[in-house]
């Protein structure tokens, strides 16, 4: 697991083995043939330390790191610093990073490419282009906890890092169906909630009026109720 010593990322951070996004099974009708020019050319930006905030996507040691948390540091004595908080793309590791106030770092050059969930098949969650028809297969393991939201036909957003599928986004506002909740008590009830189970068998707290058959409006990013749909 990468470490951070005095303020600096251990070697293991930067030859840590890639997940199994690196390792994906590609058939002939999955990613077939080089990707196009403008996903395979590698532009570099900088980025001042200054600029850093959360979401911002930096190279480091060789590896695409996205920021989650920041804090712009003037001790009395001594230089500025920032102090970050980082996950790594490929292994997952979070890790404490400072940077020197005004020094620069390399942007990662990540882009996004919309691709349509389309089934699962087996142990792998296939996604598709609908412009070319191309699919695109995630491990279980890759997509891990998100499984619980993903509806077929559902839009998402493939993160990729050098040509390669490092991560993906689901839209943040999911609309699923409930299956299963105790029956409701009408739109006057203040305050209650319960559990539900929504069609792709996740469980939400959600208001005691909602019922079965009701379609819900989640928040993917913390999994909770937003209202009905």
């Amino acid at each position: 697991m990468a470490s951070l010593r005095h303020g600096h990322l251990s070697p293991s951070g930067a030859t840590a083995p890639p997940s199994s996004f690196a390792q994906l099974r590609r058939p002939s009708s999955c990613l077939a043939g080089p990707r196009p020019l403008r996903s395979r050319l590698t532009r570099v930006y900088a980025l001042s330390s200054n600029d850093i905030r959360v979401g911002s996507n930096l190279e480091v040691d060789g590896a695409p790191w996205k920021v989650l948390e920041f804090l712009h540091v003037k001790p009395g004595k001594g230089a500025a610093f920032v102090r970050t908080k980082m996950r790594n793309y490929i292994t997952g590791n979070t890790v404490d990073k400072t940077f020197r106030a005004g020094s620069t770092i390399p942007e990662a050059s990540i882009s996004k490419e919309t691709k349509q969930f389309t089934y699962k098949d087996g142990a792998q969650f296939v996604f598709m282009d609908l412009t070319t028809f191309e699919e695109s297969r995630l491990n279980e393991s890759d997509v891990g906890d998100r499984q619980k939201w993903l509806k077929e036909g559902m839009d998402c957003n493939l993160l990729y890092w050098n040509g390669r599928i490092i991560d993906f986004d689901l839209p943040i506002t999911i609309r699923l169906t409930v299956t299963d909740t105790d029956p409701g008590q009408g739109d006057s009830a203040q305050g209650g909630t319960k559990p539900a189970t929504v069609e792709t068998g996740a469980v939400v707290t959600v208001p005691s009026f909602v019922n079965v058959g009701d379609d819900i409006l989640i928040d993917s990013r913390t999994g909770q109720y937003m209202n009905r749909a």
